[in-house]
């Protein structure tokens, strides 16, 4: 559940030695529990935010190898996006900042992490399991068994809205 993976976060994490926390995110609404997360710890350790979204350039490619959009629109809207959660987290009281990379998902993010020299990495995972893992690969693996920092993993929460 969130409040345990929170509680957890708050004991293993503490506000002396994490100044910086970089939330990766592609600003999907599956995302949105991890950004919670990372606000909410940078609030309450006095860290400041980086939130670094990744544009995948091989995932803009169809079947047949034609593009199924541009990487300046992925970009606009992404832009879009992450200016809303700076905007939610400097209303309450967090320094924030993003970054917008374009590369393999999994690599830049450690990448960006090491280079932006944060305390703590907090990611999301689309809760897959282990084919979609097996079948697709899993950012949030890679991330954890890359990262030189320590890595919170946030599930996607399953929807809880009653079935029709």
């Amino acid at each position: 559940s969130a409040v345990s993976t929170q509680g957890a976060a708050h004991r293993s994490v503490s506000s002396g030695s994490t100044r910086r926390i970089l939330l990766a995110t592609d600003l999907s609404p599956a995302s949105e529990g991890a950004a919670l997360q990372a606000l909410d710890l940078a609030h309450d350790l006095g860290a400041e935010l980086l939130i670094v979204s990744v544009i995948d350039p091989g995932s803009l490619r169809l079947p047949g190898g034609r593009f199924g959009g541009r990487v300046d629109q992925v970009r606009s809207r992404r832009e879009s996006a992450a200016q809303e959660l700076v905007s939610r987290g400097r209303a309450a009281g967090v320094r924030v900042s993003f970054l917008i990379w374009e590369g393999d998902p999994g690599e830049s993010i450690v990448d960006a992490a090491r280079s932006e020299q944060v305390d703590l990495v907090v990611v999301g995972s689309h809760g897959r399991g282990s084919v979609g893992r097996f079948l697709i690969g899993s950012v949030s693996d890679h991330v954890v068994r890359h990262a030189h920092c320590p890595v919170l993993v946030v599930r996607a929460r399953a929807s809880t809205e009653p079935m029709a």
